[in-house]
């Protein structure tokens, strides 16, 4: 009998500290619910809190411009963390950095294991390879180590001298789509794909699904197609994704024919002179990619934690607007319908008169965060770059959406046509007038086009609600 009990109360234990809960004898019988260790989560680095609320998106007094009409509705979002500037140069350059090295780790694992580390689980058991971090790349190279860093680096035709072959520098990561595997239509068992239980559903019927998926052919290009096939597991929701991640330095002079912009294009984004200017050149699908790799980086440095936390993504058309207008929801980031103050500071970095650039201080983009933030503690809402969202673009624009949390998403594939590759950008630029530049107007672009005047920040959903309780303070800023 005394086994008995000792085993008995050996399994209460064993459960209590699997999941985290308290002894049912300790309450009495009474059904109290499960305890559990709390998680705070911290103000992300160079991220501000923008709470949950409610706005009439869109432009109530319809401008006459080009005749464009943009849809109004009244739409409400939940929390998040945003990006108190665009991203940067500096911190583009450390995600190129990282795809370099992590390539060079590869090849160089090959005949050097301990570049490499095993994975394992808490009962040591082995559950992957991974690339091991903490052993530097080598300062004295062996003769087989230099040629497998030489073959990285391509001879430049003018000078001789050995420079990266960005065309190397792709990055794969994956995406579980939660969304499309929780719609009932994608349910594995048939007798759950309707809602009228009364009608009978073949057992043996196939629903199809599609999915992303990348591959680098034998010329070493990137091929992205979309997949459709029938519906097998839950693993079919996983999309891969293969981005080139070096932005087109060779826009400044494509975006601005017969300009002698070729000092951009040689310095813009390898000069530290522009560390803390906003990246350009960068695709929607390269955000998506930079996104991704901040979320691996961030979970890398998490530990336990990391389960609680959300991805960083691109913000939605719907939240780049609510957090644009401010708490106040202005017609532009600032409290008031003048883009200038009355001593003839201007507001914004954007373009003040017909062909006078320099009217606001600048000729092309400036340094983030130079302006002041609107009340979000957001910088640069309106003007610098404009700026990438994940919603595709569409006329009918939020009235196609839904009130709540409204998106509108969809990743082209290379093969689907051109008018499905448009993703909508907010903001304006250094190049556009004051219409422009209002936090409601709307542009498009293609998701595969790279622009001299479009950049992008990352937003974060929250761990939980009680983050709506959190200072909103910004992060520390160099």
């Amino acid at each position: 009998m005394k086994k008995l009990i000792g085993l008995c109360t050996v399994a209460a234990l064993m459960l209590t500290s699997c999941f985290g809960g308290k002894l049912m004898t300790a309450n009495g019988g009474e059904v109290t619910g499960t305890s559990g260790r709390a998680f705070t989560e911290p103000t992300p680095y160079g991220m501000v809190l923008v709470k949950r609320g409610h706005v009439k998106m869109g432009i109530e007094n319809q401008d006459s411009l080009w005749g464009k009409k943009t849809p109004v509705r009244d739409i409400s979002v939940d929390g998040f963390w945003m990006d108190e500037t665009e991203v940067t140069n500096s911190k583009y350059r450390q995600f190129v950095n990282y795809v370099r090295d992590s390539i060079l780790r590869e090849r160089l694992s090959e005949i050097d294991e301990t570049y490499k580390t095993v994975k394992t689980d808490r009962e040591g058991n082995e559950i992957s390879t991974v690339l091991n971090w903490k052993k530097p790349l080598p300062r004295r190279p062996s003769e087989d180590e230099q040629e497998i860093i030489d073959a990285m680096y391509v001879t430049n035709p003018v000078t001789g001298d050995k420079m990266l072959d960005f065309r190397q520098l792709n990055y794969r990561y994956e995406v579980y789509d939660y969304t499309a595997a929780a719609l009932r239509r994608n349910r594995l068992n048939p007798q759950e794909r309707n809602l009228n239980t009364d009608l009978t559903v073949d057992p043996d019927e196939q629903v199809w699904i599609s999915k992303d998926t990348a591959y680098v052919d034998d010329e070493g290009r990137i091929v992205r197609e979309s997949i459709n096939r029938p519906l097998s597991g839950p693993w079919d929701f996983l999309n891969t994704y293969i981005v080139n991640v070096f932005p087109d330095t060779t826009c400044w002079v494509n975006d601005f024919p017969n300009a002698d912009n070729e000092m951009y294009l040689r310095y813009y984004f390898s000069n530290p002179a522009y560390n803390d200017y906003p990246v350009v050149g960068v695709t929607w699908e390269q955000a998506n990619a930079y996104c991704a790799w901040r979320t691996e980086y961030l979970l890398k440095g998490l530990g336990p934690a990391a389960r609680y936390v959300q991805r960083y993504r691109l913000p939605t058309e719907a939240e780049w607007e609510y957090a644009a207008r401010g708490k106040d929801q202005n017609e532009f980031p600032w409290d008031n319908e003048d883009v200038a103050s009355g001593k003839g500071c201007f507001y914004a970095n954007f373009k003040p008169d017909n062909g006078n650039y320099t009217k606001d201080g600048n000729l092309i983009t400036s340094r983030v965060g130079i302006y002041s933030a609107n009340s979000n503690g957001l910088y640069d809402m309106a003007g610098n770059v404009a700026e990438w969202t994940s919603t595709i673009y569409t006329e009918a624009g939020v009235e196609a959406m839904n009130d709540i949390n409204p998106t509108l998403k969809y990743n082209a594939a290379q093969e689907d046509p051109y008018r499905l590759k448009r993703k909508s950008v907010r903001g304006g630029s250094w190049k556009d007038p004051e219409s422009y530049i209002r936090s409601a107007w709307r542009t498009a672009e293609y998701q595969n086009q790279p622009r001299s005047y479009i950049g992008f920040r990352c937003v974060r959903s929250l761990a939980n609600s009680t983050s709506e309780r959190a200072k909103s303070t910004k992060g520390k800023r160099k």
